[in-house]
């Protein structure tokens, strides 16, 4: 466990690295397929975080948390254990166990069933290869349902047998108020997961280093038969609030949207959680919460510092 927690805080020391103009040069370099939308916008300097005299925070989601990324430790919730739909944010699961395995290389041949999967797609063909790498930029940017299945049927064999999986791996991580029905995140009742749960799901993928450069990427090149088509990541605080390292937009009509983000200050970093919320709240609650997280945690550390 202690081994687990100096491994994470050595990847956040160089994804804070990462983060500054110097870091992006050089992963730039290093990862030519990558590109990051430019010119860079300006951000909008964070919402102050003040909670009321309750101390809540005026959010208008349901459920929503925000956690220390290196320990756990919980910094705020609301509704955090009461169950919602997750949408597309059990993409970070599906990317977790695709990862987990290893090999991303191997090729992915899509078939006719994966094909069929709608909404939110890259328009798979019978017959296309991908390697994993290049789908879980799909899975993760575009969001592509189509690119969910695959990946899932690759990894275990069928979608029920994959979901099987998630579950188990979610109640691995403490997770026990979430169950998996798909790879994806399509709407079905037996498709559950809770802020809380989500939150420990992607903290654990985020302690992945491939993971982190995926949802901290805002544009790949997805390259099929030699045509580009340029994926532009959904996460709009990549872009929007100063340090951001990801994660995952979702959004069902039964789920409303749905956000988890995770952002940095120095070497700490927050993880947010908001379900069941609406199009503004999906950025500005988890602005909130970012910001107030890492307030926490800065007024920990100098508290820590002088010794009182």
């Amino acid at each position: 466990m202690a081994k687990s927690a100096r491994n994470f805080l050595l990847l956040l020391t160089a994804a804070a690295l990462a983060l500054s103009p110097d870091g992006l040069v050089a992963a730039t370099k290093k990862h030519r397929p990558i590109t990051r939308i430019g010119p860079e916008a300006t951000p909008a300097p964070p919402p102050p975080a003040q909670p009321d005299a309750n101390g809540e925070l005026p959010l208008a989601a349901v459920g929503a948390i925000v956690i220390d990324a290196l320990s756990g430790k919980v910094l705020y919730e609301r509704n955090a254990d009461a169950p919602q739909y997750p949408a597309s944010t059990t993409k970070i699961m599906t990317a977790l166990l695709v990862i987990e395995e290893g090999d991303l290389d191997h090729e992915v041949e899509c078939t006719l069933e994966d094909s069929k999967v709608g909404e939110s797609s890259l328009e798979l063909k019978p017959g296309q290869r991908f390697t994993r790498r290049q789908m879980l930029y799909g899975l993760m940017l575009k969001s592509a349902n189509d690119v969910a299945h695959a990946l899932g049927r690759d990894n275990a064999g069928s979608i029920e047998a994959f979901a099987e999986k998630m579950t188990r791996r979610a109640k691995e991580l403490g997770a026990q108020n979430t169950h998996f029905a798909n790879p994806n995140g399509l709407h079905d009742p037996n498709h559950y997961t809770t802020p809380r749960d989500l939150a420990l799901i992607a903290r654990a993928a985020m302690q992945q280093p491939f993971f982190r450069q995926v949802v901290g990427t805002r544009e790949y090149n997805w390259t099929v038969e030699g045509a580009i088509n340029p994926l532009h990541n959904h996460n709009r605080l990549l872009e929007r609030y100063p340090g951001c390292t990801g994660v995952k937009t979702g959004y069902t009509y039964p789920a409303q949207q749905v956000l988890v983000s995770s952002a940095m200050r120095g070497n700490r970093e927050v993880i947010s959680v908001v379900m069941h919320t609406d199009k503004p709240g999906i950025w500005n609650d988890s602005m909130l919460l970012l910001s107030y997280g890492l307030d926490r945690l800065t007024e920990s550390a100098a508290t820590t510092a002088t010794g009182h």
